[in-house]
């Protein structure tokens, strides 16, 4: 599944990324703790989440985590834009709620990687 596939399939926003959009996504993580995020040690994910400050940026680089979804209509402001830019990282905002986008993401196919707790 491509970025492009999540975006159409959450009603989501390109905030920045866009030449991004066709790299492949294996997993998904759906959190607002960046402690559970840093548990989940998957490469070229999205994390989907309604926390919005520069800590999900840095988390999301050190886990190699390369789109971000903000939730509830959430949006990053110029800051965490900038850094995503210079990370590669692709953000995207739905009005969706977390849960929904999880939801639509798995009934497609993305996975959240090992069902065992860490």
């Amino acid at each position: 599944m491509t970025i492009r596939d999540i975006t159409e399939m959450l009603s989501a926003e390109v905030i920045c990324g866009q030449e991004n959009l066709e790299k492949e996504v294996h997993n998904a993580c759906g959190s607002d703790m960046m402690s559970d995020v840093l548990a989940f040690v998957k490469d070229q994910s999205v994390l989907i989440t309604g926390l919005c400050n520069p800590q999900v940026i840095r988390t999301a680089e050190m886990m190699d985590i390369i789109c971000i979804c903000f939730v509830r209509g959430k949006e990053p402001d110029e800051a965490m834009v900038e850094l995503a830019k210079e990370r590669g990282i692709v953000l995207m905002a739905t009005k969706m709620r977390m849960f929904t986008a999880c939801g639509v993401l798995y009934e497609k196919g993305l996975g959240g990687g090992s069902d065992k707790c860490v």
